[in-house]
């Protein structure tokens, strides 16, 4: 032992190895001394925003029946009342947790009121007095569930003792928390109502352009070439199929790119040799979830304002790399490229004017989807081409095909 204690390297393995212990020992006596004297407040601060989080999700989806009888074990735990009760804009009763349940007719009353002032309504004892010898209930207190100023609902406590201040300002706060989350509902819902109308204007935008030459191609096929027509007919049906699509507002990444292969399918039928398409897509990223009709735009845009003006054509490249978290989609022309500062003012007037089919659109869609730092980026200058990117994160909460 002493020889091995003698060498320099040796030695120093051995202080690590004790230093090691010793921090892991200090560690775990920490976390037992946490455990054993967390304080009360402590304890009670973490159990509130652990029920608080346990509600959440089911008020993000807005008030409604369902809403409300998930949510309101997990608020009454907050208040420690005997019952807890919602109701919508009209006094209905969504919802009742605990007991005292006959004392329904008492909340609607109380709530009508409520939603009539607008302010926080109080019942005592003998107010409410149904003459049961089992009842507990000895007060009630109704404030108002709000959103943009407006009442939306009720939040309802009853208690077994007479309501003092603390109750009345805990059932106030707690009507606040969830008020909260149902505008974040809202807002959830008009985002989703924008992007639904966002997609019916691209729609409105792509479709004329695209319906009359597809139909046009295939019509002078008809007679020359039949057995293309009818393929290239098919290919139409499909992609108008997928393109008027009611379901979802995103979509995967391998399905827009088969919609996008039907698209060139027919342009390439009406440019013949003077179009080239190459695809460069990394398996990998097939199933990365985008805004529907995300990228169809792109590729009309370098197929109509790109190549269309040019007699002898030109290649479009469209590429999908995996970059760690995200995935890099790429759409560029060698066409006849265009002014940057026009192409700006076109994209913020595209909506209306579908100057460059829907650039702007998918623009709004990916920041709204994704965040501002999620926009297009379009490399570009008149005889120079163009080059659109966009990134879209692998992963993003509540996003999905």
């Amino acid at each position: 032992m002493p020889e091995i204690l003698n060498s320099p390297s040796a030695l120093l393995v051995l202080l690590i190895t004790v230093l090691c212990v010793a921090i892991v020992a200090l560690v775990l006596l920490y976390k037992a001394k946490r455990r054993a004297f967390a304080s009360p407040l402590e304890r009670a601060t973490f159990s509130t925003l652990h029920t608080v989080s346990l509600a959440a999700p089911a008020l993000r989806e807005g008030l409604s029946r369902q809403s409300a009888s998930f949510a309101l074990p997990y608020l009454r735990t907050l208040l420690e009342t005997c019952a807890l009760t919602m109701t919508d804009d009209q006094a209905q009763s969504l919802g009742w947790d605990g007991e005292g349940d006959h004392h329904t007719m008492d909340v609607v009353e109380l709530a009508r009121q409520v939603i009539s002032t607008g302010r926080q309504q109080v019942s005592s004892h003998t107010a409410i007095d149904c003459g049961r010898d089992d009842c507990v209930i000895k007060g009630i207190v109704v404030v108002p569930l709000e959103t943009e100023g407006n009442i939306v609902g009720t939040l309802g406590a009853l208690t077994e003792s007479t309501t003092g201040p603390v109750l009345l300002r805990a059932t106030a706060e707690v009507a606040r928390y969830v008020s909260s989350q149902l505008e974040l509902a809202e807002l959830d819902e008009s985002r989703a109502r924008l992007n639904r109308a966002e997609v019916r204007a691209l729609r409105a935008q792509i479709s004329p352009h695209f319906v009359y030459n597809a139909l046009t191609t295939i019509s002078s096929l008809i007679r020359t070439d039949p057995t293309r027509a009818r393929e290239l007919l098919n290919e139409f049906a499909d992609f108008t199929r997928y393109s008027f699509r009611t379901a979802g507002e995103y979509t995967t990444l391998q399905d827009e790119l088969t919609n996008i292969e039907r698209y060139l399918m027919i342009e390439r039928a009406r440019f013949e040799d003077r179009l080239h398409v190459r695809l460069q897509i990394a398996p990998e990223v097939l199933s990365v979830v985008l805004p529907f009709l995300a990228l169809q735009p792109l590729v009309e845009n370098a197929v109509r304002h790109g190549l269309a003006g040019v007699p002898s054509g030109g290649s479009i490249t469209i590429t999908a790399e995996n970059s760690g978290a995200e995935c890099v989609i790429s759409v560029e022309d060698d066409g006849v490229g265009m002014d940057p500062k026009r192409l700006k003012e076109e994209m913020t007037d595209a909506h209306l004017s579908g100057a460059h089919v829907g650039l702007g659109n998918v623009d709004d869609r990916m920041r709204s989807a994704f965040g501002d730092d999620f926009g297009l980026v379009v490399d570009t200058a008149i005889g120079a081409g163009t080059k659109i990117t966009l990134r879209v994160p692998k992963f993003r909460a509540g996003i999905r095909a």
